[in-house]
């Protein structure tokens, strides 16, 4: 999958993506609300089994320079479910980047692949809970985990789409 936003190519990791990956994943500060920070093996190990080898998730990249930004997950979860969820280096926090690549995934969900239901969770309920409220996303609850939970089906993706420019 390649999808272009005005700034982003949204497309298949890389194995070379590991050092910007990295960046993202080895972050204390990014991963506050999700695990641990990875260490490069674990960064490694994540890339080749998870985002390569699950095709799982998908990079965000600067069409600039190339540098990956932003991890996306995005993942089947039934025949016309998907789960979506992000990680973006804090360098890039603040500039509209994580909203810009999640409302082209979200798009592309509903439109190419005849999605029904998009979901996502999260522990932080500042951050991320907002951007996917501002993705269209409505609270579910909380999972057995704890996580609050959001979903977006296509029926409210295209009520959302007659009245909004996004």
């Amino acid at each position: 999958m390649v999808l272009e936003t005005k700034r982003m190519t949204i497309r298949d990791f890389e194995p070379a993506d590991q050092g910007d990956l990295h960046e993202i994943l080895g972050d204390p500060q990014t991963m506050a609300f999700s695990e641990p920070p990875y260490s490069p093996a674990q960064t490694r190990s994540f890339l080749m089994d998870f985002c390569i080898g699950r095709r799982a998730a998908q990079a965000a990249a600067l069409k600039e320079s190339g540098k990956v930004i932003g991890y996306l997950l995005f993942k089947p979860l039934g025949r016309k479910e998907w789960e979506i969820g992000w990680f973006f280096n804090r360098r890039y926090w603040r500039q509209g980047l994580a909203f810009e690549a999640g409302a082209a995934l979200v798009d592309w969900a509903f439109q190419e692949l005849g999605a029904q239901t998009i979901t996502a969770e999260t522990a932080d309920l500042v951050k991320s809970a907002g951007l996917m409220q501002k993705l269209g996303m409505t609270p579910e609850g909380r999972d057995a985990a704890g996580l609050a939970c959001y979903s977006l089906s296509a029926q409210g993706w295209r009520r959302m789409k007659k009245y909004s420019s996004f």
